[in-house]
């Protein structure tokens, strides 16, 4: 959905997001670039929003948390997260989810050390990281056998 707000030069695209749209996924926590909370996508690739100014976003396509999944149909990094207990207290979950989307959308079947490169960028204050990147596992496995929305397998001979 294309929005519009008016903002102060000095306003940065978290604040953008979070004060005039209503937008409120990616968290405020450091606000220097340094733990991930804020991670959101800028035409498809990781940017903290804390760090970008929004007039620099304008004309770009933003794509935060809010994006992913719906409480009754989760995405699969959503739905892995709860089922590996990837979640503690809450401040890192955003910032988690669009990068663990954008690194399996990128590479759908990493390696450990992969997803640990992938997400070292969003910090966990809990220490929940071998669980999240155990859900960073299982997703990439779920999404290798899930079947192409609306299509279906051709039989031999079609």
């Amino acid at each position: 959905v294309a929005r519009k707000v008016t903002v102060e030069p000095r306003v940065t695209l978290l604040r953008a997001l979070r004060n005039e749209l209503e937008i409120t996924g990616a968290k405020e926590v450091c606000d220097r670039g340094g733990c991930g909370a804020c991670t959101v996508l800028m035409d498809g690739r990781i940017v903290n929003a804390c760090m970008i100014m929004a007039w620099d976003a304008v004309g770009h396509e933003i794509t935060t948390v809010e994006s992913f999944g719906t409480p009754e149909k989760l995405s699969p990094i959503q739905a892995a997260l709860v089922e590996c207990d990837g979640l503690q207290c809450g401040f890192c979950t955003p910032g988690m989810i669009v990068s663990c989307t954008a690194l399996l959308k990128e590479n759908p079947a990493p390696t450990r050390d992969e997803v640990k490169a992938g997400l070292a960028g969003n910090l966990c204050r809990c220490g929940t990281y071998s669980r999240i990147f155990d859900a960073v596992d299982k997703a990439a496995k779920d999404m290798a056998t899930m079947k192409p929305a609306g299509r279906t397998p051709a039989r031999k001979g079609e």
